[in-house]
């Protein structure tokens, strides 16, 4: 059996933290939030990276991972504009990535067997790595995925509203996920939107960690004519095939499972340029108390 790969999504533009916040050093000895990633999916098994970036920046991250001292294979994959299939074309203007789906496609050619999706700025904790790992290499299957979920007042920001996959889950199955904007924390919970409609502590939430058989990859394929067929005319410059709205779709249709492998670990992430301060802060408290070294590497396991 083909061994589980780590696909990282780093191609983002970070409009709202107001650079590349993929390449931000959280430490004193200058690792990203990759290197973490990179460590604990090194713990857990995994031996191969693939990494989904612009090509601006491929140089910047060939120097930083060449300090890396891990037994890891890197490969890099281009999310460009121009990766659409046949029969379309870039509309005038458009500068935004196409999404999350569009960057696994992006990196389809480079996946032989069952792989997991992270995104470079979230910093989802250890046990992640392994519980994933070990779905992946054991329970995986052409209509069988999973994703980590999260408890909701668990992954949210204290300097702006976020983003989450709001899951409803069902003896540890996906029942269905929607993409929900304007979330900020409130008192057991959280809440979102102008009516402030309350979601309760622990509810699940994706926050893009999935696993994947590789066989979900042609529907992946299939879906995004579907969805630029559907989206361009209306919505050029901005639309995004995005991974929580695929998924959905599958469900929907009973054509997959996804098993929801629960995480009670706190996320750490940088939306906004503020929420740096906080996440140096938690990775050196986590230092001090050894659950990770001063610098990251295989020496250091």
């Amino acid at each position: 059996m083909t061994k589980p790969v780590l696909v990282i999504m780093a191609a983002g533009l970070g409009s709202r933290y107001g650079g590349f916040k993929q390449i931000a050093p959280v430490d004193d000895a200058g690792h990203i939030i990759i290197d973490y990633s990179m460590y604990d999916a090194y713990r857990a098994g995994f031996r191969e990276v693939i990494c989904i970036i612009s090509p601006a920046l491929e140089a910047d991250f060939t120097a930083h991972f060449s300090k890396m001292n891990l037994d890891l294979e890197i490969k890099y994959a281009h999310q460009e504009l121009s990766n659409l299939p046949e029969g379309f074309a870039v509309p005038a203007n458009r500068e935004k990535p196409w999404g999350t789906a569009h960057a696994i496609l992006s990196a389809a050619k480079y996946v032989n067997g069952p792989f997991a999706v992270i995104n470079a700025d979230d910093f989802y904790g250890a046990d992640a790595y392994k519980t994933m790992y070990s779905f992946l290499e054991n329970q995986a299957a052409p209509n069988r995925h999973a994703m980590v979920g999260y408890h909701i007042e668990n992954t949210l920001s204290e300097t702006g509203s976020v983003v989450r996959g709001v899951c409803v889950a069902r003896d540890r199955k996906l029942v269905s996920i929607k993409e929900t904007t304007d979330i900020r924390p409130a008192p057991n919970g959280a809440q979102h939107g102008e009516a402030n409609t309350f979601l309760p502590a622990g509810t699940p939430v994706s926050m893009n960690f999935w696993g994947f058989d590789r066989g979900i990859l042609t529907e992946f394929e299939s879906r995004f004519k579907t969805f630029l067929s559907a989206n361009l005319p209306t919505n050029p410059l901005k639309c995004e095939y995005l991974l929580p709205a695929v998924v959905g779709e599958l469900l929907d249709e009973g054509k997959i499972t996804v098993d929801v492998l629960e995480s009670v670990d706190k996320w750490y992430g940088v939306t906004y340029a503020e929420d740096m301060p906080g996440v140096k802060a938690a990775i050196a408290e986590m230092k001090a108390s050894g659950a990770y070294p001063e610098r990251l590497g295989a020496g250091e396991l």
